[in-house]
């Protein structure tokens, strides 16, 4: 039943205000007040004359109007992908829908509904809107795959890493020798290879490899993972603690990646890492290929190649490499111990504080933000290298 028409029964039969009458039906004063000013200048009688049809009161009330058209939904799953362009706004999506269908079309107000009720209906991963090239979610899996010695027979557990791009859902999988800070580097670095670009910003779990403190607010990041992060031009955030919204993607890509592959490999014997990798790039390949009921039966390769890989950052000319951080005070010797090997600094430097980088390579002495001392990694343990400039 049309609502002007209870505004007509409370005025006229009940003798109701205009404050009472909003108050009843939950609507505005302004609007019970607009429909009784139409209804006067009409100068029609309560009740309403045989003659006046309903559909004739609405066209004397609400000119324009036409009660009986169809209106006609958008494709709410295309309006989905549009809106993962930083340039695309509702506003914009409406404005064109609207010129297509006319009389047809929602109002502004009812798009925006509608748009949030299906949002509303679709998978978890889906649910929070992502755009193009933003977001890439990063974790560990919590299986581990046995990678068997085939001499001995003893084992060793691998750790799955898993990475999803938030627009997309395109997926990357590796398997690791552990969740140590190394590993969780590298693979970071084979997934930005892997993607051929660079995402605006990183969004691990907090887990002890990346970050030194969790934090709702600033979580602090250790030395290595921040040297990775200026390396790749690619800011860190990681996901709030007990927030399992921030990371809702990257925990229904390790579900998806526990089902589809580790699942399939249940029954598989490894007996090297590399032979791992080999079995889960075929069916990581496989995965990102395979239709999605929720994206019209696009795959996440399709995806990603329309609307994440166009706005990714181009990867660095040099690629990253791991690199240690370590604090240490200078001896009386002028040497800093690292792996249990010594490297000589400027004697002017006895009992300072400095810093050390060490890469697989390079052994680099910083104090105070200025490279002091840089020297090739030595791998005899228990001798001293030192440069004759460092000499008393």
């Amino acid at each position: 039943m049309r609502t002007y028409l209870d505004i007509f029964r409370l005025k006229f039969e009940r003798r109701m205000t205009d404050r009472q009458i909003a108050l009843t039906l939950n609507i505005g004063r302004s609007t019970v007040n607009n429909i009784l000013t139409r209804f006067r200048s009409l100068q029609l009688e309560w009740p309403l004359p045989d003659e006046v049809s309903l559909e004739k009161l609405d066209n004397l009330l609400m000119p324009g109007r036409n009660y009986q058209s169809q209106r006609v939904l958008p494709d709410w799953l295309k309006v989905h992908k549009e809106l993962t362009s930083p340039l695309v706004t509702k506003q914009l999506l409406w404005q064109e829908y609207q010129a297509e269908y006319g009389n047809q079309a929602l109002g502004y107000t009812q798009f925006c509904e509608h748009y949030r009720r299906w949002l509303g209906k679709q998978r978890r991963s889906m649910r929070q809107l992502h755009k193009a090239g933003e977001k890439l979610f990063i974790d560990f899996c919590g299986p581990t795959v046995r990678i068997v010695d085939p001499t001995t027979g003893e084992y060793r557990k691998a750790a799955i890493f898993v990475a999803s791009m938030g627009a997309s859902n395109y997926t990357y999988i590796e398997a690791c020798e552990g969740q140590d800070l190394e590993s969780w580097l590298l693979a970071n670095r084979r997934c930005l290879e892997f993607l051929g670009g660079v995402p605006q910003l990183l969004i691990p779990d907090n887990l002890k490899s990346g970050v030194n403190q969790a934090d709702r607010y600033e979580p602090q990041l250790n030395d290595s993972y921040r040297a990775f992060s200026q390396h790749y031009g690619c800011p860190v955030i990681p996901a709030r603690p007990r927030k399992p919204q921030d990371k809702g993607k990257v925990e229904s890509a390790v579900l998806v990646v526990e089902r589809w592959v580790l699942a399939r490999l249940r029954h598989t014997t490894f007996h090297s890492l590399a032979a791992l990798n080999q079995a889960i790039r075929s069916l990581n390949k496989e995965l990102n290929e395979r239709p999605m009921k929720s994206y019209d039966g696009l795959s996440r390769a399709e995806l990603f190649k329309q609307i994440d890989a166009p706005a990714l950052a181009p990867l660095p000319e040099m690629p990253y490499e791991y690199a240690q951080f370590k604090l240490a005070k200078v001896g009386k010797d002028y040497h800093v111990a690292f792996d249990n090997h010594w490297y000589s600094v400027p004697h002017a430097l006895v009992g300072e504080r400095v810093e050390l980088m060490v890469t697989q390579r390079l052994v680099q002495i910083h104090y105070r933000g200025n490279v002091v001392a840089t020297h090739i990694r030595s791998k005899k343990r228990y001798q001293h290298t030192t440069e004759a400039s460092h000499m008393p």
